[in-house]
């Protein structure tokens, strides 16, 4: 076994002796593109999504040089009609960009040393089929297809590292795409050559102006993933059964990890940080900051085209509008705010909904990372907010309105230039923000259908915590005994019928038109539930 050509299947082994989720649906699809003029599939998703786990399932699978039938037994693939037709079939290259660029001393020959990496190893496998002198892996591949009627199937994992790592190099970039145009474009040579490729990444395929710079690849993205969404991640029926496996809270594991949803699918979480939560037997933050991230939080402290106002509405449970179209699938060119937050759906940091084409923050554990981006810097307002939300909360539940009624007064005049202070969704947004800490003890849902209406928020209680329940109701211009009222005349506390324990209701007024000293004034009524 070499290291580039036929690695065999033993590291898809070492997966399925974990505790596996079965994902070989994906097996059956690119079974179909086999023997099309387009069996050339990306499929990016981000970090800590189990891109390197497709990649070796593929590759044990099509490896010609082992034995996989056993290794797939009682997996969905197994049940297919394509599962013995392309089974152990073909020559796997398998090329890590990650770890290949790890090991490069010379940067600016990245493209020159893989060729012949590969092409080296080719040579002694397949003797008298390639030219000694030749080093174009292409060239090469043609070569053995026409001497021994093989066929491979190529695996590129990480495909952007080289893009994300050499970020700046356009020379090199632009040289990697010209191989990858070598490699893949449609001909009848390398048709004859390849049977099929698969390509993982963070990013897609990068583009210059409006096109993909390789265009003859199927691409699935977490903005448009398609057909293969429910193997971007685990869909939650995966994850309520391995939370039966494991004995751990299904409510509390979503809480944290849930949040990504596409339409044909559903809910998708995480995998690593659902797998690490199961085999700890522990929730917690699995989720580590990004170096592209890092770099990112420089153009959010300097509101870089309103990019700062928008992480701090969607702190605020807001969502936010955007045009992914302008995107060119890089880390550096960046046109607009739009740009930056298309990437950070790219890097998981938020997720699209394709339908509203709206993103928002997915989960808590999420929510963290960015609550630890807001420290120091430009963000004080907004720290402030969440570093006193705790006590507002025991305020809260002590019914200490006027305590209340202040600090919501405070964030929301601290949060003004961001949150538009007149807006009508503003109070909402400093709301949840002056609320923040309170989503470690309560599912918040903003607008619950109940009685004949909606309650504007809803704090429900989560398993094992011993807050009361609680209906948050807004006003403008008006009182908080009418937000009061209006809970029990359209019986928004129905909304906690199905909740046995002590139970708040709270009514909040922001008076836009007051004069003087009481101008922009909030209040706040509480009373228990009977």
């Amino acid at each position: 076994m070499g290291m580039w050509v036929n690695l065999g299947n033993e590291a898809f082994r070492l997966i399925r002796n974990d505790c596996y989720v079965d994902k070989t649906g994906l097996i059956d699809y690119m079974n179909s593109l086999i023997g099309t003029s387009r069996p050339l599939v990306c499929f990016a998703r981000p970090r800590r999504f189990g891109k390197s786990f497709s990649a070796r399932m593929l590759a044990a699978y099509y490896d010609k040089s082992c034995q996989s039938e056993e290794l797939f037994q009682g997996l969905e693939i197994s049940r297919k009609k394509s599962f013995h037709e392309y089974l152990n079939q073909f020559h796997v290259i398998y090329i890590d960009m990650t770890w290949f660029l790890s090991t490069v001393k010379d940067k600016k020959r990245i493209v020159d040393v893989l060729q012949t990496s590969v092409t080296g190893e080719l040579k002694v496998l397949f003797p008298g089929a390639v030219r000694e002198e030749e080093s174009s892996l292409p060239q090469a591949l043609v070569a053995i297809s026409q001497t021994y009627g093989e066929k491979f199937f190529i695996i590129i994992d990480e495909y952007d590292a080289l893009f994300r790592e050499e970020k700046d190099d356009k020379i090199l970039q632009m040289e990697f795409i010209q191989f990858l145009r070598a490699m893949f474009k449609s001909g009848p040579a390398m048709q004859s050559a390849i049977a099929g490729a698969f390509m993982t990444g963070i990013l897609p395929v990068k583009k210059y102006g409006s096109e993909s710079a390789v265009s003859d690849f199927r691409e699935y993205t977490m903005t448009s993933p398609a057909k293969l969404a429910r193997y971007i991640g685990f869909t939650e029926r995966e994850v309520k059964r391995l939370c039966r496996k494991f004995r751990m809270d299904f409510e509390t594991v979503s809480a944290w990890y849930d949040g990504y949803s596409f339409s044909r699918t559903g809910h998708v979480y995480c995998p690593n940080s659902v797998m690490n939560a199961m085999q700890d037997e522990e929730i917690q933050n699995y989720w580590t900051k990004t170096e592209s991230f890092e770099s990112l939080k420089r153009y959010i402290d300097e509101n870089y085209d309103g990019l700062k106002d928008a992480i701090v509405l969607m702190l605020g449970g807001q969502r936010v509008k955007i045009d992914i179209s302008t995107f060119q699938n890089d880390i550096t060119s960046f046109g607009n705010k739009d740009d930056v937050l298309t990437l950070l759906v790219y890097l998981g940091y938020l997720a699209y909904d394709q339908g509203k084409k709206e993103v928002y923050i997915p989960n808590r554990e999420v929510a963290e990372v960015f609550q630890s981006a807001t420290k120091g810097g430009k963000w004080t307002a907004v720290e402030e907010a969440i570093n006193e939300s705790e006590k507002l909360l025991d305020a809260t539940i002590r019914c200490d309105s006027e305590t209340v009624a202040s600090s919501l007064e405070l964030v929301h005049a601290e949060c003004a230039s961001v949150l538009k202070y007149n807006d009508e969704n503003s109070l909402a947004c400093a709301i949840y923000i002056a609320y923040y800490t309170a989503r470690n003890y309560y599912m918040i849902i903003r607008e619950l259908p109940s009685g004949k209406g909606f309650a504007d928020y809803a704090f429900i209680p989560r398993h094992g915590t011993d807050k009361p329940a609680m209906i948050i109701e807004l006003k403008y211009d008006k009182n908080a005994d009418t937000a009061i009222s209006q809970i029990h005349d359209n019986r928004y506390d129905g909304a906690l019928k199905d909740y046995f324990g002590e139970k708040l209701l709270v009514g909040i007024d922001y008076n836009r038109d007051a004069k003087g000293k009481n101008a922009k004034k909030h209040s706040c009524v509480i009373e228990k539930a009977k």
